[in-house]
């Protein structure tokens, strides 16, 4: 990895702004970094000699002046997002300004074959700052050096197979894919605007992403929004067990409910939560009643959620959570057990993991290049 070139304080801030902005002229970044315009001219000049800022044009003011525009320069440098998805893999590059320059997706099996792809496509001249790897696992630190590891079993195969694709010498940084997907919803999704929101995540398995004051809470042990962990059953005469709650919320056993109820008549019987969803959207009862039934499951759910964490919104995403078909009966259920709180499904998708990854990857990517300030210019 090449090292970022050391730059002066007022460098380092303008360079951030630059990051954010995507492109800017010199009274702009004035105004954006609270710096004089003659500092920001010595720092732009600064950035520009070492490529980290380049000339991009000019701009008309409304005085028929023009000024000249500036954008991030090739030394800048690019990140690396991915997103370890249960069944996909996804992988994102983009330049330190967010704007995208390769992505690659294919099987989980393949999945340092899909990051290799994707690491082929970014420019040769553009320097890796970070990695950031999505896991649908809490992460903890790693045992040697700065990296970071799954903290249980359910992600370490697939992270140790993609690790061998990794370049080496550049940071990687483990996050859980539910924070990623909540990142997104926070900055392009059904959050923006709101600062504080839990975003429930329901499919394969399940998970709740806390944003608090437009951070993500991670806890003490990383491992906030653990929803699977919750004592499940709780009830006389039972006896919770480890991630039952999980068990009983997962795609899997939503399919095996379906499977108990559907009759001959009915047709062939779905076999995947895609297939499920697209014949309760044709009217189908019984996928309409199996879904019913786990709206309400996911509105209970989201109760206990309101409960503890009274987030005033609920992002409801997942391969089966993000269905609008879930909302109305989510939404009842909410309002039957807690008080008033705004339930909505996400807006981001299946991306929404490794977008929200590459939004930390890029803000990770500017903050190697201006921790190389200098304390003072």
């Amino acid at each position: 990895m090449a090292r970022a070139p050391r730059l002066t304080e007022s460098a380092g801030a303008v360079f951030a702004v630059l990051a954010e902005a995507g492109s800017a002229t010199r009274p702009q970044l004035a105004t954006l970094a609270g710096l004089s315009k003659p500092t920001v001219s010595s720092a732009v000049a600064e950035l520009e000699g070492v490529r980290l800022a380049a000339h991009s044009g000019t701009s008309s003011g409304g005085t028929g002046r023009t000024a000249a525009v500036y954008r991030l320069g090739p030394a800048a440098g690019s990140v690396l997002a991915v997103d370890l998805g249960p069944a996909l893999t996804r992988v994102r590059g983009c330049a330190l300004d967010g704007t995208l320059l390769a992505e690659a997706t294919g099987s989980r099996a393949g999945a340092a074959d899909v990051v290799r792809e994707a690491l082929d496509a970014l420019p040769a001249d553009a320097p890796l700052r970070t990695i950031v790897v999505a896991v649908g696992d809490v992460t903890a630190p790693g045992e040697r050096g700065t990296g970071m590891r799954p903290a249980t079993a359910k992600a370490g195969p697939v992270f140790d197979a993609v690790a061998v694709a990794l370049p080496p010498g550049v940071p990687v940084h483990l996050e859980n894919n539910v924070n990623c997907a909540a990142l997104a919803e926070l900055h392009e999704g059904a959050a923006r605007g709101r600062h504080t929101f839990g975003y429930l995540r329901i499919g394969v398995g399940i998970g709740l992403g806390i944003v608090v004051g437009g951070r993500v809470l991670r806890g003490a042990n990383g491992a906030a929004g653990e929803l699977a962990r919750l004592p499940y059953p709780w009830a006389d005469g039972s006896e919770p067990r480890h991630e039952a709650l999980e068990d009983y919320m997962g795609a899997r056993s939503l399919l095996r409910r379906a499977a108990e109820v559907w009759q001959k008549a009915d047709g062939p019987c779905p076999r995947t939560t895609d297939r499920l969803l697209a014949l309760a959207r044709k009217g189908s009862a019984p996928a309409r009643a199996v879904l019913d039934r786990h709206a309400a499951d996911v509105g209970r759910l989201a109760a206990a959620v309101i409960a503890v964490l009274d987030p005033g919104l609920v992002v409801l995403g997942g391969s089966t959570g993000a269905d609008p078909r879930l909302l109305p009966g989510v939404r009842a259920e909410v309002e039957r057990l807690s008080w008033p709180t705004e339930v909505v499904s996400s807006t981001v998708g299946d991306l929404g993991t490794v977008v929200g990854a590459a939004r930390l990857a890029v803000a990770r990517g500017v903050q190697t290049v201006t921790e190389a300030a200098r304390v003072k210019d």
